[in-house]
């Protein structure tokens, strides 16, 4: 897919991966609307992008659905979707956090099944355009005290994974991008700091380039970093083997 002057819709693009990729996409001449939930960073990335702004909460269902309807709305129509928004939590599956956990799902896997179901029809009317979600390595490995994150974007990826079987024969292109620890604000807001060492956070652009470039070789799935294929290989070939290694080195 040839990126240059299309119309591109960015959700989470106030800060992190989601400002890198619009900043990356504005360079390359795309039309950006960019939605986000903080009004003062997201206005300050569509003033350097020349994108225009949409402020949504996204766990929010009235939020979400007047979202969607403009989207579908939308004249001209999207060449380009980018599921990017995400929140995190950190604790124990055992507590009773109910409102957390639903909280994970709404934004990590309503939103974007929301918002793809509001695109695709104008995409699929056309034969062309692109869908991405944005989910992670935890989606594929888990993490302990992560469960809800992890499910979240477990069903994210799943979801991303049936739309390519149902679209990809219509010339609509599907990508996931599985990205590892990104040095972004999101472990501030999650309310716990990342304790490793290794492996070390990842700059937000790297991701964003990655994205950009599975994007234009019609990827269906990009791990970063690559190393990262690993344990995941190694959890599909060896899964009794996998749990045993990451008990013991977390």
């Amino acid at each position: 897919m040839r990126l240059s002057g299309t119309f591109a819709v960015v959700t989470g693009a106030s800060s992190g991966i989601g400002q890198a990729v619009a900043e990356r996409l504005a360079s390359m001449g795309c039309q950006l609307l960019l939605v986000g939930r903080n009004p003062d960073r997201l206005h300050e990335v569509a003033r350097r992008t020349g994108g225009e702004p949409v402020v949504a909460d996204l766990e929010n269902p009235d939020a979400l659905a007047d979202l969607a309807a403009r989207l579908a709305k939308l004249q001209p129509a999207p060449d380009l979707l980018i599921n990017n928004a995400g929140i995190g939590r950190v604790g124990s599956v055992s507590e009773p956090d109910g409102h957390h956990f639903e909280r994970l799902l709404a934004v990590n896997l309503r939103a974007p099944v929301t918002l793809t179901q509001a695109v695709l029809p104008a995409m699929l009317e056309r034969g062309r355009g692109h869908l991405v979600f944005v989910s992670s390595i935890a989606a594929m490995l888990g993490v302990a005290r992560e469960a809800g994150y992890a499910a979240g974007k477990a069903g994210l990826h799943v979801f991303a994974a049936s739309v390519h079987a149902e679209v990809a024969q219509a010339g609509i292109g599907v990508t996931t991008v599985v990205p590892g620890i990104v040095d972004t604000d999101f472990f501030a807001r999650r309310g716990t700091p990342y304790p490793r060492r290794f492996p070390r956070p990842l700059p937000p652009a790297r991701i964003a380039d990655a994205l950009i470039k599975a994007v234009e070789r019609e990827r269906v799935e990009v791990i970063v970093p690559r190393w990262l294929r690993v344990p995941v290989a190694l959890r599909a070939l060896a899964p009794t083997t996998y749990a045993r290694l990451a008990g013991r080195w977390g």
